[in-house]
């Protein structure tokens, strides 16, 4: 499949529809990670072109998206990081937890945008934020694809780093997602302080069960339980 970089399409569409002038692109990175934080990227391109290669972070080997990411914070116009850390996200839920970190990452740039490109079909964000959400937006859309390499290198990088405390779980290469490495170290070791004790994973092991925290409630009493990426809950298998 030919690759398609990404555009100004939705920016321009909100320039002309809504009247925004500072358009930002937001994504996430380690909804689906069983350790370290949630953690959010807002950027700001305005419409010059993109860098040679600009696309979604996971589709891109790890040395281009260490360069390009590099590249990047120097090409934007501007860009804020916003993170929710695992007690958080156990104490609110990954919705809740999502809309802080992206709200920490919107205040972190210099000027409150226009309005805002989300990557998904989900409006985690809602009001006051004027939202524009778009399926694949780190694919097709050069804010929000830059915003993706940007969220994926400095958690990676951050994973990396307390990874450095507890190095059987692999976090350097891993980055808190449930790599067999992690698996066999959370079954030894329990679960670190930079895991989520919400989540289901720990009802797998019967050494750690009782470590469990009780999922935070969401709309009409419901337990807002973690999801993965793909929105399937997320278990040890």
């Amino acid at each position: 499949m030919p690759y398609e970089p990404p555009t100004h399409t939705v920016e321009r569409s909100l320039r002309a529809t809504t009247g925004a002038r500072t358009v930002a692109g937001v994504d996430e990175v380690g909804r689906g990670a069983w350790a370290g934080p949630v953690t959010v990227c807002a950027a700001v391109t305005g419409l010059r072109r993109a860098p040679e290669g600009l696309t979604d972070s996971k589709l891109l080997t790890v040395a281009r998206r260490n360069a390009l990411s590099a590249e990047l914070t120097d090409w934007v116009t501007a860009f804020g990081l916003g993170h929710a850390s695992p007690e958080e996200i156990d104490a609110l839920g990954m919705t809740a937890a999502l809309r802080l970190a992206a709200v920490r990452a919107l205040d972190a740039l210099p000027d409150r945008p226009d309005a805002v490109i989300l990557d998904g079909k989900h409006d985690y964000l809602g009001a006051p934020w004027r939202v524009r959400t778009v399926v694949k937006g780190d694919q097709s859309c050069v804010a929000v694809a830059a915003a993706s390499v940007i969220a994926k290198v400095h958690r990676d990088a951050h994973l990396a780093e307390i990874g450095t405390g507890c190095p059987d779980f692999g976090f350097a290469s891993n980055a808190g997602y449930p790599a067999p490495v992690h698996r066999r170290a959370l079954e030894e070791h329990g679960p670190t302080e930079h895991h989520r004790r919400s989540w289901a994973y720990l009802d797998a092991l019967p050494r750690w069960r009782h470590l469990r925290l009780p999922a935070p409630r969401g709309a009409g009493g419901r337990p807002a339980e973690p999801t993965g990426d793909d929105g399937a809950q997320l278990g040890f298998f």
